[in-house]
């Protein structure tokens, strides 16, 4: 008999954000695949759960994928957790996912945390309509990427390290404008979360005067309808194409 991969989202910040069934699927599995062992087993023990870790992060998940699968076809539970938020949202867990998906095993994501969602939510920009962007690129294809969303329309999500923070909403600044509104979530669900809201000047000006610590998310507004195809007439007519607002 088949047995089942479990995507199991884990808290962001504080402990208590996990669900009763998130709790229920970890108590019962035969396995937990977990990006950092040492994260994990502090979650765990914390809710008394003794269940086998094994290792499963972006090192290894190529070589380990198959194995993991295998388990699984012979009919074991396992539970895939990242060290905070869903597996597969800028966490290891495509891979795994994918090739179960593919040998035709059940796939069971559970609703649960993610960082994205309160940070949207709570910048006051719109959020009917959103694009998540994760990581951008740390080098190569960064510039490329950006400029690909000069015109984006929706409200932008990124995720990105304190260290590099303020350099990236300098890069924001140089292709959305100064003047475009954002907000900047540290910390989200932690003792310290804190909200950062305005243009991309001010909310740089803050980080400038303020070092930013912790898990940062970046909600950046959508090109305003007057905006959209500015780039390309400047560009066109020969005029300056800095992507100043």
């Amino acid at each position: 008999m088949v047995g089942t991969l479990y995507i199991v989202p884990t808290p962001v910040g504080n402990l208590e954000d996990i669900t009763f069934r998130a709790l229920d699927v970890l108590r019962k599995a035969d396995l937990v695949l977990a990006e950092d062992t040492r994260t994990t087993s502090v979650l765990l023990a914390h809710y008394d759960i003794h269940v086998p870790l094994v290792s499963h992060h972006k090192y290894n998940e190529h070589g380990t994928a198959e194995k993991f699968c295998e388990e699984i076809l012979s009919g074991k539970t396992v539970a895939l957790v990242s060290d905070a938020g869903t597996p597969g949202i800028s966490d290891p867990g495509f891979l795994l996912s994918r090739t179960c998906a593919e040998k035709g095993i059940p796939v069971v994501t559970l609703p649960g945390a993610t960082a994205c969602i309160p940070a949207l939510v709570s910048s006051g920009l719109p959020c009917d309509r959103f694009c998540f962007e994760g990581f951008l690129p740390q080098k190569k294809g960064r510039n490329s990427a950006l400029e690909a969303l000069r015109e984006e329309p929706r409200t932008m999500v990124f995720y990105e390290s304190p260290y590099r923070l303020v350099a990236t909403l300098e890069q924001f600044i140089g292709v959305f404008g100064p003047q475009r509104q954002c907000s900047v979530a540290r910390e989200i669900s932690k003792l310290h979360e804190e909200h950062v809201r305005g243009t991309l000047q001010e909310v740089h000006s803050h980080f400038l005067a303020t070092d930013p610590k912790g898990e940062i998310v970046i909600v950046v507004a959508g090109a305003p309808a007057e905006k959209r195809g500015a780039h390309r007439n400047k560009y066109r007519d020969g005029g300056d194409v800095s992507g100043e607002e």
